[in-house]
């Protein structure tokens, strides 16, 4: 039978656990984003990269400029819609934009499988998050200087936050049980944050995945 000194050891191990296993799964949800993950991606957007060649693709009658986007054995079936679609351009205008939509469709859906994403439909113009628009951008512009230090700013701003409640913390952490757990919640917080960071930096990104 476990003493009440023991049972409080116990919580407060599992305590630990939660907190460890609660962020490590923020950090890697919050690394995702700026890598690019998968579930995060926006080449499923309206007003992302797929759709945009797309578009291009569709103006300027070339269907090769969206082949980067799927694989070789898909070609066939993009071109042939392609086809279709451009054949209905100076049409019925209602008519031609049911089959533009669904080009867009079928180019994105193409596109997910190759990366063994599941495709849910597009997505709405804006939907973007803001650090994806900023770093497509940065790419259209060609620097990438005001990007990095806006997201230095961010990540700095980050950790001394949870540095600020960390020490602030620190100084009451042995007045009582609860008072020990807010500490150890936000020490854990963020030393993982901090080992995130540094592991991204020291070894690249290994969440590679679907756009």
């Amino acid at each position: 039978m476990k003493t009440k000194g023991e049972g409080k050891k116990t919580e407060m191990v599992e305590c630990v656990k939660r907190a460890k296993f609660s962020v490590a799964f923020a950090s890697l949800f919050m690394l995702a984003i700026l890598a690019g993950n998968t579930a995060l991606g926006h080449c499923d957007s309206y007003d992302g990269p797929v759709i945009t060649d797309a578009k291009e693709a569709l103006e300027a009658n070339n269907p090769k400029l969206v082949f980067k986007w799927i694989s070789r054995e898909q070609e066939s079936e993009i071109a042939s819609l392609f086809k279709k679609t451009i054949a209905l351009k100076s049409g019925d205008q209602e008519i031609y934009e049911v089959v533009e939509n669904y080009f867009f469709e079928t180019l994105v859906r193409l596109h997910r499988e190759t990366e063994g994403a599941p495709y849910t439909g597009l997505k709405a113009p804006g939907t973007t998050k803001k650090i994806i628009q900023m770093s497509d951008n940065a790419v259209l512009k060609g620097d990438v200087d005001d990007l990095i230090t806006r997201l230095n700013s961010h990540v700095a701003n980050v950790i001394r936050e949870k540095y600020d409640k960390v020490v602030a913390l620190n100084q009451q952490k042995n007045e009582s049980v609860k008072a020990g757990r807010d500490y150890v919640a936000a020490y854990v917080d963020y030393t993982h944050t901090l080992e995130a960071v540094h592991s991204i930096v020291e070894h690249g990104n290994d969440l590679h995945g679907a756009h």
